[in-house]
């Protein structure tokens, strides 16, 4: 890509230095615009210019794959605390750039974020890098994508992994537009082949199949990975990483959403992404009335709540509560499955629980399968009987 000012059609307003965030325009004598070799191409200056007198060039060209190198990964936060999947992201992300031969990077975008950096160090990453501006305190499109398309210009990662998350699901497509490359979604599973590229393997067709896709042309290999597919790496205190801070100019105007206020809403769920213990219920527990079984059980494991696709299609329990390929994927150490049959789509959001028991009347049901503990008999005379023997421990 190339980028070029036709002054035919510039008034000389000054916007596109001043949206520029990386201070790549300077002025002329006569108040043309010149754009710098710092320019990263990542389009600021282009979507600002009211006449459309800076154009970039996107026609395709052979990417040279050997300038890039590294294995990146987006650092979620929030209030200045790391989302687990980016710790899980970090763990695999070490992973792929073991095999590889390259380095480790963690990226940081916020506003007072330095503290993170030791932190991601300790959990896997060689590098990191922070981008932090009083305009990125809070997550938006244009601010967060903004400043990493600028990065990726500039460092030419080989790999860039997102969590896919809420953040994760609207920034990586936005990022991988900007610098023309693919995105492979919510990703299960990935490795690396004997040519060195990011194998990435996601669920299709319903779950029926599962796809490796590869993206052999460009650069770089975009995937977001779910929460819970992934194990994090135990956290080193001993093991440091080199730290790159910049402080990023964003123009307010630039960024389309504005964030007026945030208000944090009490919960009655936990997230289930984070939990460690978990009982779920499937359409075998009969009725909505029967649910109350499944909230003891919890209370008396300290657990978080589940459910199937079934039961929140039936209006028993919310969506928050889903747990499978079309709700969400988990990693407890103990995951209790009640009356759930056990179908591949709800099998894919708990593959990476640590022990699963499972009580079902069926006993084939696919549950047991995968199960390290199997009870067959009725949920309605088992569960109150566990209730029981727990409360009375």
């Amino acid at each position: 890509m190339s980028i070029f000012v036709d002054y035919t059609k510039c008034t000389t307003c000054g916007i596109c230095g001043r949206v520029c965030p990386f201070g790549a325009v300077a002025k002329r004598e006569d108040g043309r615009p010149v754009i710098g070799d710092t320019c990263t191409l990542c389009g600021a200056c282009e979507n600002a210019c009211p006449t459309k007198a800076i154009v970039i060039d996107r026609q395709d060209a052979q990417v040279d794959l050997s300038c890039y190198r590294d294995v990146w990964v987006f650092v979620e936060q929030r209030d200045g605390e790391i989302k687990r999947v980016s710790l899980e992201m970090l763990g695999e992300g070490k992973r792929l750039a073991d095999k590889l031969g390259q380095k480790l990077t963690a990226v940081i975008v916020g506003c007072e974020v330095s503290h993170l950096g030791p932190l991601v160090g300790q959990y896997g990453a060689d590098t990191a890098y922070i981008l932090q501006s009083k305009h990125l305190a809070s997550y938006t499109t244009d601010g967060y994508s903004n400043a990493i398309t600028g990065l990726i210009t500039t460092r030419r990662p080989s790999v860039f992994l997102f969590g896919a998350t809420s953040t994760g699901r609207d920034l990586a497509p936005r990022v991988a537009t900007r610098v023309g490359t693919g995105i492979t979604a919510d990703c299960t599973e990935l490795d690396v082949d004997r040519n060195g590229q990011l194998v990435q393997t996601r669920p299709a067709f319903g779950g029926n199949i599962m796809a490796s896709i590869l993206c052999p042309n460009t650069r770089p290999q975009i995937a977001t990975v779910r929460p819970g597919v992934m194990k994090a790496l135990s956290p080193d205190p001993s093991r440091a990483c080199r730290i790159e801070s910049w402080d990023i100019k964003i123009d307010p105007r630039m960024v389309r959403t504005k964030i007026i206020e945030t208000v944090k809403l009490a919960s009655a769920f936990r997230d289930l992404t984070e939990a460690n213990t978990i009982v779920a219920g499937g359409i075998g527990v009969g009725n909505a009335d029967n649910w109350i079984l499944i909230e003891r059980l919890a209370k008396a494991l300290g657990a978080s709540i589940g459910a199937t696709r079934k039961v929140v299609d039936a209006g028993w329990q919310p969506h928050e509560l889903q747990i499978g390929q079309t709700g969400k994927t988990v990693s407890p150490q103990l995951y209790v499955a009640c009356g759930i049959s056990g179908a591949i789509q709800h099998e894919i959001g708990i593959r990476e629980a640590a022990k699963v028991i499972a009580i079902n009347n069926d006993p084939n049901a696919p549950i047991f399968k995968i199960a390290d503990l199997g009870i067959v008999g009725d949920l309605c005379e088992i569960v109150p009987a566990l209730v029981q023997a727990l409360e009375e421990r």
